[in-house]
């Protein structure tokens, strides 16, 4: 059933990202010049065009992505810490395989931020959790994000004997129950939660219906830069933003609706 939720949702993805309606734009605007019908195709294209622009121009994302990254304060106060726990997501598990190298993605401040606290707090156990949220990756056949993480604390000389790695996970729930059976956190622990900030009011939802008691959210990793200050020609940047923050805000509601 899990394997087929995450199929699911990855098709659904694909349906929300601004770029697929383009293209569907484009294909409906083909197919109505092959049948003559000049009128629909062009409204079609100029529609295709006036999107096109204002995603190139606008950063649409920043309006939606903002209120998400608001959700937690920054650098929350930390006294007491028993556990870190890292999110996946941070890592390029295939690049990382065909290099051999550690290669790390735009939420890299994920890990460095959760290495930051490892040392700060030398006490705390650290847990790594991620699989492959790809959906070509349903055989496992690519390096799993904990052990990219991993690899990534150990080129640093970190002692691997504080490590947990988590590996199976392929979603952000799957984490925290994945995590929690890991962990077997007991009452009064404190764990620290390491993911992205648009990501984080997602993640504690999950952790807490997955039996995690004492979490502290520490959002890393802020990709709204300020609607004025982001208007330029940018359609690559202001596309991926618009599509997390949508995937972003559809997986909060899924989640919520399915108990997740």
């Amino acid at each position: 059933m899990d394997t087929l939720v995450f199929i699911a949702s990855k098709l659904v993805a694909l349906f929300l990202r601004a770029e697929t309606w383009e293209a569907l734009l484009l294909a409906g605007a083909l197919l109505a010049l092959v049948r003559g019908r000049i009128h629909a195709a062009r409204g079609m294209l100029s529609l295709a065009l006036a999107g096109l622009l204002a995603l190139g121009i606008f950063p649409l994302g920043d309006l939606l992505i903002a209120p998400l990254e608001r959700t937690y304060p920054t650098n929350p106060r930390l006294s007491h810490v028993d556990g870190i726990i890292i999110l996946g997501g941070a890592e390029d598990g295939a690049g990382t395989a065909r290099h051999h190298q550690v290669q790390l993605n735009a939420a890299a401040e994920r890990v460095t931020a959760g290495l930051a606290l490892a040392h700060r707090f030398p006490d705390a156990r650290i847990l790594l959790s991620g699989g492959s949220g790809a959906l070509r990756d349903l055989a496992r056949e690519s390096m799993p994000g904990a052990d990219v993480m991993a690899a990534a604390f150990r080129e640093t000389g970190f002692p691997q004997t504080r490590l947990l790695l988590e590996s199976r996970s392929r979603n952000t729930s799957e984490n925290a129950r994945f995590s929690h059976d890991l962990a077997q956190p007991k009452p009064g622990e404190t764990w620290v939660l390491v993911s992205s900030a648009f990501h984080m009011r997602r993640a504690m939802a999950s952790f807490e219906r997955a039996g995690w008691e004492e979490v502290v959210p520490y959002p890393v990793d802020y990709r709204a830069d300020g609607f004025l200050d982001g208007i330029g020609w940018d359609l690559a940047g202001h596309l991926e933003t618009l599509d997390r923050a949508l995937k972003e805000w559809v997986g909060i509601a899924a989640y919520a609706a399915s108990g997740r």
